[in-house]
């Protein structure tokens, strides 16, 4: 297996003169959540640009994070060493976060994908901190974005069914006021991957 390296934070972002929030839900793929009483402020990427061979590297481990490191050298044309480097650093500069298993959601009867919409005329710091405190204790709820345009969040929820939604929900406008919230079932799922484009790096 390949040696893991201490993940480091992927960069820093630029405050405005506007207050900003910065929010991380963990544990299931939720990345941040951002409040700015104007435009957002632009992320400055603090790492280099990567090369072909990195960039083969990343393909091989989205396809496989499990692959061993002499998988991943032979797939790259490398020696096990530099390529074991390569990864460290890919790891360090926090390009390579985590390695995680992808599970079945049918067989874990998951199956069913809600996305969930909020409007709300509460736009200020401390509201925002309670939704996002609810929103990271609801294991179902695996996405959540703070949206342009309409709608002010967008939820991404995973359950059996209608009746295991309605708990969802339920627990949801419990814990915290919520006046316009609607909701959509995904029908078929017609793409799905984690795997992220690398020809912009």
């Amino acid at each position: 297996m390949l040696v893991p390296c201490p993940k480091t934070a992927t960069g820093s972002r630029r405050r405005s003169d506007r207050e900003q929030i910065f929010l991380k839900l963990s544990g299931r793929g939720i990345e941040s959540a951002r409040l700015a009483h104007g435009a957002l402020a632009s992320p400055v990427h603090l790492m280099r640009n990567i090369d072909t061979i990195d960039r083969r590297i990343l393909e091989v481990l989205q396809a496989d994070a499990s692959a061993s490191l002499q998988q991943v050298s032979e797939a790259v044309n490398l020696s096990t060493t530099p390529c074991w480097r390569r990864i460290q650093r890919l790891e360090s500069e926090g390009i390579i976060r985590k390695r995680v298993a992808l599970l079945d959601a049918d067989k874990l009867n998951v199956g069913v994908t809600v996305f969930v919409s909020i409007r709300t005329n509460e736009h200020n710091e401390e509201w925002l901190r309670r939704l996002s405190s609810v929103v990271e204790q609801i294991p179902q709820i695996v996405e959540f974005y703070r949206m342009s345009g309409d709608v002010d969040y967008l939820l991404r929820i995973v359950v059996p069914d209608i009746k295991a939604y309605d708990a969802v929900y339920k627990r949801l406008i419990r814990e915290i006021d919520l006046s316009d919230v609607s909701s959509s079932f995904a029908m078929e799922q017609i793409k799905f991957t984690t795997a992220l484009p690398l020809e912009y790096a």
